[in-house]
């Protein structure tokens, strides 16, 4: 199936998602997580939830992250080069929500370079069982992870089974090491 038609399909299923179970399968999401051998780790990247796109909530990581005593970083997107910018979360951040729905870091923080992550929770419309992944197309994660050390751990974050299908994939994609469904997780490196 081609990357376009995917994409509609996955937005079409989070859609119909109801506000109730966005919020269980996420939270089966974040208990999955804590099943995962990955908390030794010090720098955790984790996306901010685009709410009206239904994307899992990721404030149950979050509570988890903070718990663990973990440093959680945040991005801020720039719309003219697709790049992120990457902050420490403090208690004393402001969060703003841009034009696009995400949530992020108004003004300046903490800056953290790529090279110094160790996890980095990667958001997804979908996946197939190689660890490539679709997002929304504009290539701010590919790009950023191409930033990122060889031993970056990425994991995929997902309401929905990989596809058996596999996905075509350009050179400056960049496949997932782990796929964390609300009822399953699934390894591909």
């Amino acid at each position: 199936m081609h990357k376009k038609n995917l994409r509609s399909k996955y937005k079409e299923l989070r859609n119909q998602l109801s506000d109730q179970e966005v919020e269980d399968l996420s939270l089966g999401i974040a208990n999955r997580l804590l099943q995962l051998d990955i908390w030794n780790y010090s720098n955790y990247h984790l996306f901010l939830s685009i709410e009206k796109l239904k994307e899992i909530q990721t404030n149950y990581i979050m509570h988890i992250l903070q718990g663990k005593d973990k440093n959680i970083v945040i991005s801020k997107s720039n719309f003219e080069d697709y790049s992120m910018s990457h902050y420490l979360l403090t208690d004393d951040m402001r969060l703003i929500i841009n034009k696009w729905g995400i949530p992020e870091p108004d003004g300046n923080g903490i800056k953290i370079e790529e090279n110094q992550l160790d996890v980095i929770f990667v958001p997804l419309l979908a996946c197939d069982i190689f660890g490539n992944r679709i997002g929304y197309g504009k290539g701010f994660y590919d790009r950023f992870l191409k930033k990122c050390r060889p031993n970056t751990l990425t994991i995929g974050l997902s309401f929905f089974h990989p596809i058996h299908e596999e996905i075509h994939v350009e050179i400056d994609d960049i496949p997932l090491n782990v796929l964390v469904c609300p009822d399953k997780v699934f390894c591909f490196r």
